[in-house]
């Protein structure tokens, strides 16, 4: 029987990897903010792809994983898909529109890719089931997550763009979604080289429509510049890697539970570096999340067990 990772039972080192990039996504939106006090939108969005990209493909030719191995597996087509909708549109969004909505909205926003991804995994990845089980779990980790962040996330601030802001966050989602399955459809190669090869096509998008509309930085504030860099390396260069191989070996609606976990991090990481106050319903909305997981992860969940 052969022990490679499958949707029904991803493995030890999938949950792992998956818990792990909750954590590094769940810092991004802090990281964000303060990319944002120091530079535009599109050239945080910019940057973030760019230096994601380089630093990808320097560890690709290091490890024998080049950008040009995509050719061989024909995946080019996939691969600037992928770049396009998956990386730059929603990059682009996300940092516009957290200009102009609480972080917390942001947050919630990405709870909605497992809604959106349902409906295409249907269409595009029958193989990997949408049965009432996960539905159900879906739902009450989606009303966990909205409990989280509470109604005063959906407050009105001091913008006048506040409602494009949220579109923005939800069309980020969006993109989120739609590649999670173009990932899973994708033709089998490297996987460094295709992570390397999304950021290099969303960075070459992206970067000459941050020097057009916003010119070249007049300045590198050192905390914004440090973020960017984090931002970078962490969420963007690791977080694509970890993405793509979690996706072509449990699938697209396993890798969905970081979308449950990244809001919780978020908290956390606000609360101890930023000293923010925890909701009153933060113990309930947890209790939601973890309930949501396990039902929708449950034979996955039992699996890993029994190989411990």
């Amino acid at each position: 029987m052969s022990n490679d990772p499958t949707p029904d039972n991803p493995g030890l080192l999938n949950w792992f990897l998956i818990i792990f990039l909750g954590i590094i996504w769940g810092s991004a939106f802090m990281v964000m903010s303060l990319s944002l006090e120091g530079f535009g939108p599109q050239t945080v969005a910019g940057a973030r792809l760019a230096l994601g990209a380089l630093i990808l493909n320097a560890f690709g030719f290091f490890m024998g994983q080049p950008i040009t191995a995509i050719h061989k597996s024909r995946g080019w087509p996939f691969v600037i898909a992928i770049g396009a909708i998956a990386f730059a549109m929603p990059m682009l969004l996300l940092t516009w529109g957290q200009q102009h909505v609480p972080s917390a909205f942001a947050g919630v926003a990405m709870t909605t890719v497992p809604l959106i991804v349902l409906p295409l995994v249907y269409i595009f990845s029958a193989e990997e089931g949408i049965g009432p089980r996960r539905v159900i779990g879906m739902i009450i980790g989606f009303i966990g997550i909205s409990l989280l962040v509470g109604p005063g996330a959906f407050e009105s601030t001091d913008s006048d763009l506040v409602f494009w802001g949220r579109l923005a966050c939800i069309g980020s989602a969006c993109g989120y979604a739609i590649g999670s399955i173009l990932t899973r459809r994708a033709p089998k190669m490297p996987p460094i080289a295709l992570a390397s090869g999304t950021l290099t096509v969303a960075a070459i998008l992206v970067v000459p429509l941050a020097l057009i509309t916003e010119g070249l930085p007049e300045g590198f504030p050192m905390v914004a510049s440090l973020a960017v860099l984090y931002a970078a390396l962490f969420p963007t260069a690791i977080g694509a890697l970890i993405r793509v191989r979690v996706i072509t070996t449990a699938g697209s609606l396993f890798m969905n539970i970081t979308s449950y976990m990244v809001p919780v991090w978020s908290v956390i990481f606000g609360v101890i570096l930023l000293k923010e106050d925890l909701p009153a319903q933060l113990y309930t909305a947890l209790a939601l999340i973890l309930v949501g997981i396990f039902i929708t992860q449950s034979r996955a969940i039992l699996a890993a067990v029994r190989k411990t």
